[in-house]
This record gives C-alpha cells, sequence and structure tokens, in this order.
C-alpha cells in the first residue's frame, strides 16, 4: 500500500474551506502532494492527493467532522501518486463560442482524435443571461503535433465556435 489518497470535498463556497482542511490534515500527521482546488459558480472544489499513514479509515475520522461543519461532500480512494512525472503541456487551446450544448464534447472529441491528451481544462460562462458565451482553455500534450490539433479543430469554426490553438515554449532547466 503507498499510503497516498486522492481526496475530493465538494460544497457551497465560502472562507476558510482551504485553511481547515488544510489544517485538520497536518495536525493529522498527513502530507500534502498535487492539489487543485476552485470555485464553480458558488461551489468550492477540492481535489487533493494526500499520504496518510492513518489509512483511509483515519483519514474518514479526521476529514467527516471537518467535511460536516463545511457542509462538504467527501470522497477518498486510494491511489498511486507518481509525483514528480507529470507531463509538460505543449498546446494551448482556447475557444470561445455562444454557450451552447456540445461545445466541449466536440472539442475535446475532435482534439483527442488528434492525439491531444488534456493535463487541465477549465472553462467558464461569460457574458450576460441574454447572451452567453462559453470560454474553454485546454493545455495538453500534442502527440502528434500542434498543426494536428489545428487542422482537426477547424472545421468546428463554421459552427461559430473560435478556437485558437497556441503552442507552449516551456524552459526547463
Amino acid at each position: 500500500m503507498s499510503n497516498w489518497y486522492m481526496l475530493t470535498l465538494v460544497g457551497k463556497d465560502r472562507p476558510g474551506i482551504v485553511a481547515t482542511v488544510a489544517t485538520a490534515l497536518y495536525e493529522a500527521g498527513s502530507n500534502l502532494g498535487e492539489t487543485s482546488m476552485l470555485l464553480l459558480g458558488d461551489n468550492f472544489t477540492i481535489m487533493m492527493m494526500v499520504h496518510s499513514d492513518a489509512g483511509e479509515a483515519g483519514l474518514r475520522r479526521v476529514l467527516e467532522p471537518v467535511a460536516r461543519s463545511l457542509n462538504l461532500v467527501l470522497h477518498i480512494d486510494a491511489i498511486e501518486a507518481r509525483l514528480h512525472q507529470r507531463p509538460v503541456p505543449d498546446v494551448c487551446i482556447l475557444v470561445h463560442g455562444a454557450d451552447k450544448a456540445g461545445i466541449v464534447a466536440k472539442v475535446t472529441a475532435k482534439a483527442a482524435e488528434a492525439g491531444l491528451n488534456i493535463l487541465d481544462l477549465e472553462s467558464v460562462v461569460g457574458g450576460t443571461e441574454a447572451h452567453p458565451i462559453y470560454i474553454l482553455q485546454i493545455e495538453g500534450v500534442a502527440a502528434r503535433g500542434v498543426e494536428t490539433i489545428e487542422q482537426a479543430l477547424e472545421p468546428l469554426q463554421a459552427e461559430g465556435i473560435k478556437i485558437d490553438v497556441r503552442p507552449i515554449d516551456t524552459l526547463i532547466g
């Protein structure tokens, strides 16, 4: 057993969620690996890799009272951490269009067919209620090159979806 767990907590946003969860884990002797925390609508979502010798049951004993007090839903899965192995993104895809069903499905399906491995995807609905605009940003690894991704996504432009595909130059040194 690797003693690594993926924790997911979701609930209505309020100040202090991260501090309360992180403090409880620290005081229980747990260590954080990679994390992702963000606001979606008025809901706050936490995903974190946690190392704990207390095991899943011990993590539950520590976090269930915290989750209850903050009205969060808690989910715990045992995982293999595989830290320090994250691929470096080489492409960024920016998408803007009138908010309508299917944008994410169409863009990600075409990109996957062209060899894209998505590392990060974030979207928001902007504009107004009368004229909503869907904004999507994807970072990933283009296994068959950035040009292949561009060509695969180009037909979607005819549907009124503006797509900008850019290479990411990462300096590692």
